[in-house]
């Protein structure tokens, strides 16, 4: 039983970990879309 909440918990924490990166990486994406958007609106004035 120890092992199985040992190992729930690791996998758990893994996951918390990869998805920190993730959501990094998608923050990143969204600034870029913003700022094209905004060169955008810029040239269209």
């Amino acid at each position: 039983m120890n092992k199985m909440l040992i190992a729930l918990a690791t996998l758990a924490t893994a996951l918390a970990l990869s998805a920190c990166n993730t959501f990094e990486g998608l923050g990143k994406d969204i600034s870029k879309a913003g700022d094209k958007i905004e060169e955008t609106a810029k040239k269209n004035k």
